[in-house]
């Protein structure tokens, strides 16, 4: 798989990673022999970047991929997050926690979890602004100091933040989402100020959260624990909104004789040399389907369609229930 330089002075990864959190959080329930078979098969593809959060199931994900890491650690890329706080009472209950102690605590702890001397990268889950950026970043610049983890990044931070972190140490990515349904980034500076300070993007969710790949046509496809059941894009009239859109995907990949999901991931992968996407999954045969998305070819006029069905802005609903917690 061609590589993809990770920020102006970051490291080289695969054009696609393999986001993880599915395997143990959110999207119904784990198999996790499966998974681990998914992540060997990444690796066997020319996947590099693993993609995991110590919050994705109360730090069990961190685990999985640990264990699935452990006889190929120096072919993987490592990249995890802290800031996200869940109360074991209340799992649906959350905070964020960007105090300089914590981020050091948490990095030790993601360290035990994911067997590993070093993260290759450690991002910021969500921005807490109770506390100023330049003192989390600058806890981070200490870990990285230290031989903990290698690179810094952020996810979903404003514009104006990420700024004021590059002014504390380089940052080597920020994830976003970002696909043909969720095009904020484009509109509110952060895109343009990332490539300006030279950060790479990592996009998280590119599918749409499955949405885009057309396998999705009710609600009730999805599991009770499935927490897509309450997320507003897939309720309601809103999800019978965003499915005519699907539907133009869908016909473009008919053309092309691709499926819906390979279409999207190469819109997102011709917005630009810095991106790398990291679609999530659990099984190898969709990985597989996802994997191959690298050798479709867009043409400007098919770029362009794609542009006129999904402008920013386009899709039915927020993409969070609380919104608070983005661009921060």
């Amino acid at each position: 798989m061609n590589l993809r330089a990770l920020g102006r002075n970051g490291p080289s990864v695969a054009a696609l990673g393999l986001g993880c959190m599915g395997m143990s959080d959110a999207y119904g329930s784990r198999d996790d022999a499966e998974s681990i078979r998914t992540i060997h098969r990444a690796i066997d593809l020319g996947i590099t970047m693993l993609d995991t959060a110590d919050v994705y199931g109360a730090g069990e994900n961190e685990r999985l991929v640990g264990r699935a890491i452990s006889s190929c650690r120096e072919r993987v890329f490592v990249a995890t997050k802290f800031g996200i706080v869940r109360d074991a009472a209340d799992p649906a209950k959350r905070g964020i926690n960007g105090r300089p102690e914590y981020v050091k605590r948490a990095c030790d702890a993601s360290l035990q979890r994911l067997r590993v001397d070093r993260i290759d990268l450690y991002y910021q889950h969500r921005v807490d602004l109770g506390v100023p950026i330049e003192e989390t970043v600058g806890a981070m610049a200490e870990l990285a100091a230290a031989g903990k983890v290698r690179y810094l990044g952020l996810s979903e931070a404003s514009a104006a933040t990420l700024r004021r972190a590059c002014a504390v140490h380089p940052i080597a990515a920020v994830q976003n989402e970002w696909s043909l349904w969720s095009r904020d980034l484009e509109e509110n500076g952060q895109l343009e100020t990332a490539r300006e300070l030279g950060c790479g993007i990592v996009a998280y969710s590119p599918l749409g959260r499955g949405f885009l790949t057309g396998a999705l046509g009710s609600p009730e496809d999805f599991a009770d624990d499935d927490f897509r059941r309450t997320s507003p894009r897939f309720t309601g009239e809103n999800f019978a909104k965003n499915l005519e859109l699907v539907r133009r995907v869908q016909e473009l990949a008919a053309r092309k004789r691709r499926t819906a999901s390979q279409i999207a991931l190469a819109w997102l992968l011709a917005q630009g040399d810095d991106v790398v996407p990291i679609p999530g999954t659990k099984r190898v045969k969709y990985l597989e389907e996802n994997v191959a998305a690298v050798e479709v070819q867009l043409s400007p006029d098919e770029l362009h369609e794609l542009d006129e069905v999904f402008p920013p802005g386009v899709a039915s609903g927020p993409r969070y229930a609380d919104m608070t917690f983005v661009n921060r």
